[in-house]
């Protein structure tokens, strides 16, 4: 039967209906917190960007950050809203002051959306604007307008404050992590000289910008002094160190463009190109960056991103009628790189010493690989070892951020995942018991172990993460010992080989319940004795208790609750304080003695 179409069913949506019905256009996917893309970051992402346009325009360079469980307020130091505008500014769609270039040149929020999707999906949004002796205020619930202020009178020095709380209707049971909160605050710092952040009492402040980036982000020191250059709307810095892979952090206007762009693509072509050049010598693009460790940031007039969050340029020109950024970049990377490896004679022999190394030991493993690729697409074909997903990275950025893959062992576990799962985000990979331990190994055990070989492949990470097909790597192994001694096993692999992976957030543990308590009304699915303990509470006496030994156990019917819409993921951080040479070598190590008097010595603390 053909549904009735009319006028009636023609709507207008005002503007925050729209952002809280669509809010993924506006702040990507929502999220509760636990993983450093999700929305609510986003939200002090965009507030924070407004207090940063002013500091880059000469106005205020302090900003003072709080954030106490679900409360965020951002106070800068800036020109503050023009009283008049304030309420528009906050609740009006398109409205503000950076479509005129003469107020804010090179800014990262051009099309006013920013401020009002964190207004519309908050339960609690207090916009305050200090000028010139005077002040105002508005407070706004899910973007309605509560009380206006009016004009007053203040001592306070000029600036704006934002104080909010995200909605917990639309966010769910959600909680800041600080270390991803400072993460992205430390980026502004280093991105701008000068500035100070005050976040919860702590001050972050960076004199030497993406030299300080890169030191904060390194296991130890790099095979050769970071290369740090800076020119006119243009700054690079650059080392390689002994990890496998490549890993670059970009950024524009002082947005950290998380995905690239076509400025990323461009600084790794100048990069590969100048050494080329320098050297006078045909290397293999691939040598020249392996292991390499760096980062670019412009500036652009009018940037375009591929979507509201802003995590990927896709501005061809500096601006409008300008020079092209691949152009713009290229000279710079081509004169300035090239100028201080001739400067640095010591510095240039050290590259080029790591550069032959990756040389060799890519030829090396030249027949290694091939057979490697042809035994990995043999068993794509007959599918024996992946169960892939119908959509990967495509033009929808929301199926792209929630397409997923899980690892488990077992075709038990793997049965169930498979007939639970969603088809079109959700792909399996399944391994054969467990895998090799692979800390201090080299990557060429990458190719001939047929697990890790296939499992390469199946996330086509082999040269990098451009690649990769899944944005969740999530594994998924039985809450016991084995399935423990799994995890850590496949940590060890990523952090051995592909610690870009982890580091940027990909890698999680699936957590599944370990009781299911249910009586003849209601089921509960309990992931600790916590939760068990109230469950049986909650459903009167005697209620049936099954206590799930592993995955496999778990019917497809049930199973599919677990990893839906309320799927618990833990995620697995590195910071960067913690040096991945050494936790593999302490935990993965030969030390075993060590490890047995860590373990006696914790259960002494836990039994008193």
């Amino acid at each position: 039967m053909v549904e009735n179409y009319s006028e009636e069913n023609i709507r207008t949506l005002d503007w925050k209906e729209h952002v809280r019905l669509r809010p993924g256009m506006y702040i990507g996917k929502l999220g509760d917190g636990t993983a450093p893309d999700d929305g609510i970051y986003v939200l002090v992402k965009e507030v924070v960007d407004n207090s940063i346009d002013e500091f880059a325009m000469g106005a205020g360079d302090e900003i003072t950050i709080r954030v106490e469980e679900r409360a965020v307020s951002v106070r800068d130091r800036g020109r503050g809203i023009p009283l008049g505008k304030l309420v528009d500014v906050a609740s009006k769609m398109n409205t503000g002051a950076k479509y005129d270039s003469a107020a804010f040149k090179k800014s990262v929020g051009l099309n006013g959306v920013g401020i009002k999707a964190v207004n519309a999906l908050s339960e609690t949004f207090i916009i305050q604007s200090f000028r010139d002796g005077e002040t105002r205020t508005a407070s706004f619930t899910r973007g309605e307008l509560n009380e206006d202020s009016g004009m007053m009178t203040t001592n306070e020095p000029n600036g704006t404050l934002v104080t909010f709380m995200a909605d917990k209707e639309l966010f769910g049971n959600y909680h800041y992590i600080m270390e991803y909160l400072e993460s992205m605050l430390k980026s502004y710092v280093f991105l701008n000289a000068g500035l100070t952040i005050l976040f919860n009492d702590q001050k972050l402040y960076s004199k030497r910008g993406l030299h300080d980036l890169l030191v904060e982000n390194m296991n130890g020191e790099g095979l050769y002094p970071i290369i740090h250059l800076k020119g006119h709307d243009i700054e690079m810095a650059m080392t390689h160190g002994r990890q496998y892979g490549e890993e670059y952090y970009s950024f524009v206007n002082g947005q950290h463009t998380t995905q690239g762009g076509t400025h990323l693509t461009a600084f790794r072509e100048a990069v590969g190109k100048t050494v080329r050049e320098f050297y006078k010598r045909d290397l293999e693009l691939s040598d020249i960056r392996t292991s390499i460790i760096a980062a670019i940031s412009i500036k652009v007039q009018d940037p375009m991103f591929e979507s509201q969050t802003k995590t990927k340029l896709g501005s061809k020109d500096i601006a409008p009628g300008g020079i092209p950024v691949r152009n713009f970049i290229m000279d710079f990377v081509s004169r300035e790189l090239d100028n201080y490896l001739h400067r640095n004679p010591d510095t240039a022999e050290l590259l080029l010493q790591k550069i032959i190394e990756a040389e060799k030991e890519r030829k090396a493993m030249a027949g290694v690989q091939k057979i490697a690729r042809e035994r990995a697409k043999q068993v794509s074909l007959h599918n024996r070892k992946l169960r892939d997903c119908r959509v990967h990275y495509g033009d929808n950025h929301e199926l792209k951020r929630a397409s997923s893959i899980f690892i488990t062992e077992g075709d038990s576990a793997s049965g169930s995942i498979t007939k639970s799962r969603d088809v079109n985000t959700q792909a399996v990979f399944s391994l054969r018991g467990k895998p090799l331990n692979s800390h201090g190994l080299t990557k060429k055990i990458v190719y001939e172990n047929e697990e890790f070989n296939l499992l390469q492949a199946a996330l086509n990470i082999e040269d990098g993460l451009e690649g990769l097909r899944y944005n969740n790597v999530i594994v998924a192994t039985d809450a016991d010992v084995d399935g423990m001694h799994i995890r850590l096993l496949l940590l060890t692999f990523f952090l051995q080989f592909f610690p870009d992976l982890v580091r940027a957030g990909h890698l999680y543990m699936l957590q599944t319940p370990l009781f299911r308590v249910r009586n003849k009304k209601e089921t509960r699915y309990c992931y600790n004795e916590t939760e068990r303990e109230k469950a049986i509470k909650k459903l009167g006496p005697k209620p049936e208790i099954t206590r799930f030994k592993g995955l496999g156990e778990i019917s497809p019917d049930e199973f599919k609750h677990f990893i839906g819409k309320d799927i618990r993921l833990e995620p697995v951080r590195v910071t960067r304080q913690d040096s991945i040479d050494s936790i593999l070598s302490y935990y993965m190590g030969k030390n075993t003695v060590e490890r047995q008097e860590f373990i006696i010595e914790h259960l002494y603390i836990e039994k008193d």
